[in-house]
């Protein structure tokens, strides 16, 4: 199983981030180990390597066959249900990294990096339009993040094709599929409740 992450999906996060940053021409991805899983809405407990680790609150699609070179047109074909994420980033070490023209997978790709609803919704019960899907955030009882998928740079569909051009998607993989603007640090003590549509698909704490 792989967790494949899109990067500069939306494009008031990409100003965020940088305001002199331009959106990108084509989708941008890396990947996470299947060891950066956090499930069950299981605590997240901050490593100690990092003094300034954030929150992404990302829109999850979980591949159900096995694709390759996929064209996206047909890219709907893969999945059917959809949950909701939390990619945690260790900021200081990737501004590190990205200083340094170093890859930084130590600001990405750690231990319980990728905390993934218990819950995946069938998206025919949200309405049945992936690029039509509203999610939001709280942190500790404040809403911090809104998105909808309609806003995304590069929709699924794109994303899937794009993605299959190099690397096989199989059943059980994980698309993250970029973070609305809002992006900002958690601390010992915080709570992430985030909802899908209205359902509430994670709740947990930050230790």
């Amino acid at each position: 199983m792989k967790i494949i992450c899109i990067g500069r999906n939306y494009a008031d996060h990409v100003r965020e981030l940088d305001h002199t940053r331009e959106v990108p021409a084509a989708p941008q991805f890396f990947m996470k180990p299947d060891t950066a899983l956090l499930r069950n809405n299981d605590p997240f407990y901050i490593p100690s390597f990092s003094r300034d680790l954030h929150y992404e609150t990302e829109l999850v699609v979980r591949i159900n066959r096995v694709v390759k070179c996929i064209d996206e047109r047909f890219a709907h074909r893969c999945y059917d249900e959809v949950g909701l994420g939390i990619d945690f980033t260790a900021r200081d070490l990737q501004r590190e990294c990205i200083a340094k023209g170093l890859p930084w997978e130590i600001a990405k790709a750690f231990d319980h990096s990728a905390a993934v609803s218990p819950e995946f919704v069938p998206l025919a019960a949200l309405g049945g339009d992936i690029q039509d899907l509203h999610f939001e955030m709280a942190l500790s009882g404040r809403t911090v993040q809104r998105g909808h998928t309609a806003d995304m740079l590069f929709g699924v569909d794109r994303l899937i094709a794009h993605v299959s051009q190099f690397i096989t998607l199989k059943i059980g993989d994980l698309l993250f599929t970029g973070t609305p603007v809002g992006v900002g640090p958690v601390a010992p003590g915080d709570r992430i409740v985030a909802s899908l549509a209205g359902r509430t698909l994670l709740d947990f704490d930050i230790r």
